[in-house]
């Protein structure tokens, strides 16, 4: 099972450092052409984004901080329930089961290291 949530972990992690920094980096007009959001509130998510990544994976290097894992990944399964949200609005249900599916592994790896392989 640590395995398994250590893959995981680097998936969600490379994710979120990638669609952070897009929204952190990113050109203002490609951005607000996509997402119909205020540029500070996309620029917010992007550095929570980026953040919780790098919660994902460091705090394992500092043993005494491993509990820091499953926190990171209820934060960043908050950013994705915003996100379906979103989604819904904009594009319907259909859009949303991307983000959907991404808080749900999120929600697994928070679980897994609080519960199973902490």
């Amino acid at each position: 099972m640590n395995r398994v949530l250590w893959a995981f972990q680097g998936l969600l992690a490379g994710l979120f450092v990638f669609a952070g920094a897009f929204k952190l980096f990113g050109l203002m007009e490609q951005m607000t052409q996509q997402m119909s959001l205020p540029l500070p509130l996309l620029r917010f998510v992007g550095a929570a984004e980026i953040l919780g990544a790098l919660g994902l994976i460091l705090p394992r290097a500092v043993p005494s901080k491993s509990w820091l894992i499953p926190l990171a990944a209820a934060g960043l399964v908050l950013v994705m329930i915003g996100a379906t949200v979103l989604s819904t609005m904009a594009g319907g249900w259909k859009m949303a089961l991307f983000p959907a599916g991404t808080g749900l592994l999120a929600a697994f790896v928070s679980w897994g290291r609080w519960k199973v392989a902490p």
